[in-house]
């Protein structure tokens, strides 16, 4: 069974796509038909599919997750114990708690059964750059 790991350079909070390097993964493997596992192997950062025709929709989902989840140094965040790493690590915690870190996709004739507008971000929570390794996995 086909596996790889990708690496996502991300600049700071915010999604990132990386539908064509799962398909290129796809299309070297050769496998025709199976279940496409994406892992993302850190805890304040996530997996998403989401629509990526319009960037309004990646600037709102940023947004709304800010809002929901705001820095610790929010005074509705006094709550917050684990700032070790800044305040947006605790609440990165959470944003990744409350998203997917892994996702499973269909392949059928040797491509990923994404709908049109669909593709597959990895969504940072942290406000610095980061290199975010995601694991593909191929079952057949």
């Amino acid at each position: 069974m086909p596996q790889t790991m990708l690496t996502v350079s991300t600049r700071g909070a915010g999604l990132y796509e990386f539908t064509g390097e799962v398909q290129a993964f796809v299309r070297q493997s050769g496998v025709e038909e199976g279940l496409l596992t994406v892992f993302v192997r850190h805890t304040s950062c996530s997996l998403l599919i989401q629509e990526n025709a319009d960037p309004d929709v990646r600037r709102d989902l940023d947004t709304f997750f800010s809002r929901l989840v705001p820095p610790s140094d929010d005074p509705t965040m006094c709550w917050v114990i684990h700032t070790d790493e800044g305040p947006d690590d605790m609440p990165a915690h959470i944003k990744a708690a409350l998203t997917a870190v892994s996702i499973g996709i269909p392949v059928s004739v040797g491509r990923l059964v994404l709908g049109t507008w669909q593709g597959l971000y990895l969504f940072e929570h942290r406000q610095r750059p980061h290199r975010r390794e995601v694991v593909l996995h191929l079952g057949c």
